[in-house]
């Protein structure tokens, strides 16, 4: 189970790296024909050469002992809307050992009794059960019943009573070790399959909840109808929570086979106005379910079979709906019908057979529950491999908009944070921080006389020479031609200016000699609004300009001073 969880959990879960890989859908189908074949390998119990009989009014004592079988009709096998019903074989055993008697190809059985003759038609045994029946069930999942025989010859007539037969039970005999050996296979498969329905009924009614999809919940319902039909078709109600209503068999099946068609349709985007014809279709199948559903209650006893169309018709159509939306090139729907072409063929197997051959201890209903989980765990893989497309939809949207975000704040030509981050920076400066507004000299003298190459080459030397001297004193902006901004937490001036007078040294050693620049500095505490801040570096910037036109170089430090 946990490997079934985790490897669907993998293919979209953000913490793992690695992709989902498809190829792995058609190695669980390949992995469910193994598990199947192995239940089919195993060392089978003896069938009983019987005849069957429709049940009459004469008494059992009377039927063990008549030859010719006076009276009775012989049938070829009980009926599938269920009645009353016999069956009739003489066998012979050559050992004395603890014998089991049980039912191949069906489990769906209302009650049943088996009667024991020797050979002078003495009553030896009498043994009861059924999906209906109180009695114990000394096998869980099972309907065998063991008793001790020595070496001779019996005479078996069993009696079944159901309101319905999935499939043609028979019986058959076998030895105790043999049994319990068969039927190992059987039953740890429908645990298995059992857990993983009720896991995923629950991830897939906790998706609905989360995401709010018709999708997720239908399909849970889906899952919560085959749960009843499955727990009371192979006894796990019956033995493990003591439920023995035979209709659970029936009745949830019809309203999960409509969960199925709504999901089909929400899932794959079946729409009325794209796909009609594939819409309307879906809906006339939804009309004739809904139709069973009172017909089954009238007459319950055709109920299964009424399941047994509707299963078909939900499956034909997912596989239509599937091949036609992949077609047309739907993502999902390529998955999808990896899924419900599984379904279908497994599917197709338990409602078109009446028999199980070669094997006695593997069910129909084996194979159906095999279908349903095979097609739940794929289409587990199928939203898995949607949530990976959707995260990395979401990763690649999250990145593309961090992009934007990025050069809409970002100087294209000196890679610094432009006027827009500046203001940002504003909103976050501390009272004791400062704003300093830089205006350089000479761009206009190297644009003109070297190309604007060159003065691009000062712009980017005069930011690159500012980072290496500020560190992380202040945070250097450029907001526009040549003027530029730093924004300072700490508000340490004579810091700022030195090493601003340290990076023009090192532009000027850099080639450009003739460059200079003029610097206002607002402090925070001067005003909480940003506009006022940038107001006042621009006029002390600008009366620095002219004072340095005068030649009168030390005014910066009386403006800051007088700041």
């Amino acid at each position: 189970m946990i490997i079934i969880i985790g490897g669907f959990m993998r293919g979209y879960h953000p913490g793992f790296h690695k992709p989902l890989k498809w190829g792995s859908l058609w190695s669980w189908l390949v992995l469910a024909w193994l598990g199947m074949h192995a239940c089919l390998s195993v060392a089978e119990p003896s069938a009983l050469a019987g005849q069957w009989y429709e049940a009459t009014g004469s008494s059992f004592n009377q039927v063990a002992h008549d030859k010719d079988n006076t009276g009775l009709t012989p049938v070829l096998h009980p009926a599938s809307s269920g009645g009353h019903f016999l069956y009739k074989a003489d066998f012979e055993l050559p050992t004395s050992a603890h014998y089991v008697i049980d039912f191949k190809s069906s489990s769906v059985i209302g009650k049943f009794t088996h009667r024991i003759y020797d050979a002078q038609g003495k009553l030896l045994s009498t043994l009861h059960g059924g999906i209906q029946s109180q009695e114990p069930n000394p096998y869980i999942l099972r309907h065998g019943r063991d008793m001790m025989l020595p070496a001779g010859h019996y005479r078996l007539v069993s009696e079944l009573e159901s309101p319905f037969f999935l499939a043609h039970p028979e019986p058959y005999l076998a030895t105790l070790k043999t049994y319990q050996q068969s039927i190992k296979p059987g039953n740890a498969m429908v645990l298995l399959c059992y857990g993983a329905m009720f896991i995923l009924m629950i991830y897939y009614s906790a998706l609905g909840y989360v995401r709010k999809q018709v999708t997720d919940y239908m399909y849970a319902l889906f899952i919560f109808g085959n749960l009843f039909y499955n727990g009371m078709a192979l006894l796990i109600l019956p033995d493990l929570v003591g439920i023995h209503w035979f209709y659970l068999i029936s009745f949830p099946i019809l309203f999960s086979n409509i969960a199925y068609i709504l999901f089909v349709t929400h899932l794959l985007g079946i729409n009325q106005q794209k796909y009609s014809m594939l819409y309307r279709v879906g809906r006339w199948i939804i009309y004739a379910m809904v139709i069973f559903i009172p017909v089954s209650i009238l007459w319950p006893h055709w109920s299964l079979e009424f399941d047994r169309y509707g299963v078909g018709l939900i499956m034909l159509y997912g596989l239509i709906a599937g091949i036609r939306r992949a077609w047309r090139g739907h993502l999902i729907a390529k998955y999808y019908l990896v899924a419900v072409m599984a379904f279908f063929v497994i599917g197709s197997y338990s409602i078109s057979n009446a028999q199980v051959h070669g094997s006695n201890t593997i069910y129909i209903e084996h194979f159906g529950m095999l279908a349903v989980t095979v097609e739940m765990v794929l289409l587990a893989l199928v939203l898995a491999r949607q949530f990976a497309l959707l995260h990395h939809e979401k990763e690649h949207a999250l990145t593309l908009s961090e992009h934007h975000l990025q050069i809409a704040h970002t100087d294209a030509l000196t890679s610094l944070p432009n006027r827009y981050a500046l203001d940002q920076q504003l909103d976050m400066l501390p009272p004791e921080g400062v704003l300093v507004f830089i205006d350089i000299d000479g761009l206009k003298f190297y644009n003109d006389n070297f190309g604007h190459k060159r003065g691009d080459e000062l712009l980017c030397g005069f930011s690159q020479a500012v980072q290496e001297a500020m560190g992380e004193t202040g945070v250097l902006h450029r907001i526009g031609g040549d003027e530029f901004a730093i924004t300072s937490a700490s508000g340490n001036v004579s810091q700022l200016e030195s090493r601003l007078q340290a990076a023009m040294k090192v532009l000027h050693t850099r080639g450009f000699e003739f460059s200079g620049m003029s610097y206002g500095i607002a402090h925070a505490m001067e005003s909480r609004d940003g506009n006022v801040l940038k107001y006042l570096a621009d006029t002390r910037m600008y009366a620095h300009k002219r004072e340095r036109q005068r030649g009168m170089p030390q005014f910066s430090r009386k403006i800051t001073t007088q700041t």
